[in-house]
């Protein structure tokens, strides 16, 4: 067995694809383990985050029955609901991250909310956070003095979707380099047409948040982006949902997180749904295999259908699209692979759980 800071050097080093990258290049949440995988997402059956775990990636057991791994109003301060769930491990691979959109559409009746709540743990059970109240503008932000992108920031109306990459390069205004590069969809109604993506950085104590930059404008609205880099052609790979033009899940590429990002492959895009309405999605490799697995939701069915198809190793040529199995409620949300420690762990707190409710 390979032994633990051995283990760790590797993913350090190691791209995705499982070929060394130059050092420039290695920008990349850190990929740990073989024995499993965590499928952790927001519920269907409510505004809450569950997991689901997997020894092959496909079939799933729900933990604690895909109720909530905790108190959504504990976490999301504004309105009590944690949804789109992007989960990944600290840099250095000793943690673990969550972002969640702050939103209970439940409790509000509209399609609106105004934040995202950032959280850490060490054991993928117990949770810290902190919640960013967009509307509040400037003071909420470690960087107070930087450019505004809104001329009021009370008027937002949509922060969506949050999810991490880790880029060792970015520097701090004291010199520290290495950041949380956080990209998410804005919309502020009454200063912009349409949801555009933007990003900001958080700090390794994953409590501090510069104010978001725009990353790209497409001309129509764009939602739900992941984004990947590639050892196969050296580029960052981002699958994103367009609301205009050709609607559907898309791939763009950069040669850098910050862009310049091209516009969408039309030629080569999800497309197994015909006009069924798709978003969430996110892309995966299984242990030892340098092909992607791609989830998404087909939500305009009833019952909506949670999906995991195929593409190649350069994250093209989408094929063979089949429902999760054994999630109740599958929404939003990612993959995280696991060793065999972190899936026993998991085990056997969600039978503790159980055993609670009963």
């Amino acid at each position: 067995m390979m032994k633990p800071m051995k283990q760790l050097l590797l993913a350090g080093a190691l791209t995705l694809a499982g070929t060394v990258a130059p050092l420039q290049l290695m920008a990349q949440n850190p990929q740990v383990g073989d024995y499993g995988y965590l499928f952790c997402h927001m519920s269907d059956r409510g505004e809450w985050t569950a997991y689901a775990l997997s020894r092959d990636g496909l079939h799933y057991q729900d933990v604690i029955g895909g109720d909530s791994i905790f108190s959504p109003s504990e976490h999301a301060r504004i309105e009590g609901g944690t949804r789109d769930a992007y989960i990944c491990r600290t840099h250095d691979a000793k943690g673990y991250l969550m972002v969640t959109t702050d939103m209970c559409v439940h409790k509000s009746k509209v399609w609106d909310n105004y934040g995202m709540d950032l959280y850490r743990s060490s054991d993928l059970i117990h949770w810290e956070s902190v919640t960013f109240d967009f509307r509040k503008g400037p003071s909420i932000f470690c960087d107070p003095e930087s450019p505004d992108i809104y001329r009021d920031w009370s008027t937002i109306n949509r922060v969506w979707a949050p999810q991490i990459f880790w880029d060792p390069a970015y520097q701090w205004p004291d010199g520290k380099k290495g950041g949380y590069f956080i990209y998410y969809s804005l919309w502020n109604r009454a200063e912009e047409a349409y949801d555009r993506m933007y990003y900001s950085y958080a700090d390794e104590s994953f409590t501090r948040l510069t104010k978001p930059r725009l990353l790209f404008d497409w001309g129509y609205a764009t939602i739900d982006a992941d984004i990947n880099y590639l050892a196969t052609d050296g580029l960052y790979h981002m699958m994103i949902k367009k609301e205009g033009g050709k609607p559907g899940l898309f791939t763009s590429t950069a040669p850098a997180l910050t862009g310049p990002w091209s516009k969408p492959v039309d030629d080569d895009y999800i497309n197994f749904e015909g006009k069924k309405k798709c978003e969430g999605v996110s892309a995966f490799q299984l242990a030892g295999d340098d092909t992607w697995r791609i989830g998404y939701i087909e939500y305009s069915s009833r019952p909506k259908h949670y999906r995991i198809c195929r593409a190649d190793k350069n994250m093209r040529n989408f094929s063979d699209p089949v429902d999760i199995q054994g999630v109740n409620g599958p929404q939003h949300g990612s993959f995280l692979r696991l060793t065999k420690k972190e899936y026993k762990r998991l085990e056997k707190w969600g039978k503790q759980q159980e055993a609670k409710k009963k």
